[in-house]
């Protein structure tokens, strides 16, 4: 064996070796929390759950608590929450009425409201609760009882695709916005690159049903303008088509899955609320997203019926990088 096959081996050792010992599996590393009745909510008045330093994902939070309640999430010690959600809202469900229970792989109320959304970070991870009552919900008074769980150096995968070490989740809300018939509204708007990863929404018509033409607000087709596009990407043939099912929810009855599912539903309200996920079926977009839905529609510039103005809660979960 000559010198210069020596040093190729030499080289291809130091290789082996160096792969090995930056093997991602011996980077992970979990961690978790949980609190057991502990009375921490006081009326109007932020108190931090959680925190971690370190580079990692979050990747589980389980919450029993007075439902009225905001859940913020900072990252990377940003002062403004890239996270802040209603608890409801934020998982897929509207307080109105009771929430039916329903759990899937991301999120669900099952007496407890819990979800597994991966919120990468960088250097540190903060969550805090916030409520939004004057008194308490007699259940639970001022207590809590959480989990929170995440592993440090854990990537994130959304349609099979593992995103870049820079990703990072942020919600984009909108909340009781009344629209009129036929105005397009922005649900976010981002310059960066990214994937859509989940909607929230909870609509309310305001006329009371008197037959189906007062859920035509449900006509209105989700919009996506990406990259600066002038034109649409239209992702929905309608808002309910949206959320997979059909003809203004004529089946009359809530549903959940993987991958879409209408939470709560009062046909006699003219009210639903509905959430929809895109971890199989991605939406990625470079270089800006601006998302926007209807009221209502038209059909060869003729309105489609008479769709009543609509007041909508809309949380929009997005992946930029």
């Amino acid at each position: 064996m000559n010198l210069a096959h020596r040093r190729l081996l030499l080289v291809l050792a130091m290789l082996a070796a160096s792969m090995a010992q930056a093997d991602p599996i011996d980077a992970l590393k979990t961690f978790s929390a949980m609190g057991k009745d502990v009375p921490l909510l006081e009326p109007g008045k932020e108190v931090e759950l959680f925190s971690h330093k370190g580079h990692g994902c979050l990747t589980h939070m389980w919450f029993a608590m007075d439902e009225r309640v905001r859940v913020r999430v900072y990252v990377d010690g940003e002062e403004t929450p890239s996270i802040d959600m209603k608890l409801t809202n934020g998982h897929g469900y509207d307080l109105h009425g009771h929430a039916n229970i329903w759990g899937v792989a991301r999120m669900g109320h099952l007496g407890g409201v819990h979800n597994t959304f991966r919120i990468p970070f960088g250097t540190s991870v903060r969550v805090t609760l916030l409520p939004l009552a004057e008194v308490m919900d007699w259940v639970t008074e001022d207590k809590v009882w959480w989990i929170i769980r995440g592993t440090e150096n854990l990537p994130v995968v959304v349609g099979g695709v593992t995103l870049p070490d820079i990703a990072r989740l942020r919600l984009y809300t909108l909340e009781d916005h009344r629209a009129e018939p036929l105005e397009e509204f922005a649900l976010c708007d981002t310059p960066k690159s990214g994937a859509l990863y989940m909607l929230s929404l909870a609509a309310q018509g305001e006329r009371p049903l008197g037959d189906w033409r007062d859920q035509t607000y449900q006509e209105g087709c989700l919009r996506a303008y990406t990259g600066g596009a002038d034109e649409p990407m239209l992702l929905s043939s309608g808002l309910e088509d949206y959320f997979l099912s059909s003809g203004f929810f004529h089946h009359g009855r809530t549903y959940a899955n993987d991958a879409a599912g209408l939470t709560t539903f009062n046909r006699d309200e003219n009210r639903f609320s509905a959430y929809r996920i895109h971890d199989d079926d991605p939406v990625f977009f470079q270089d800006g997203l601006r998302l926007t839905l209807r009221c209502g529609e038209t059909r060869d510039g003729e309105p489609i019926h008479s769709p009543p103005p609509t007041t909508y809660t809309v949380y929009t979960w997005v992946y930029e990088w």
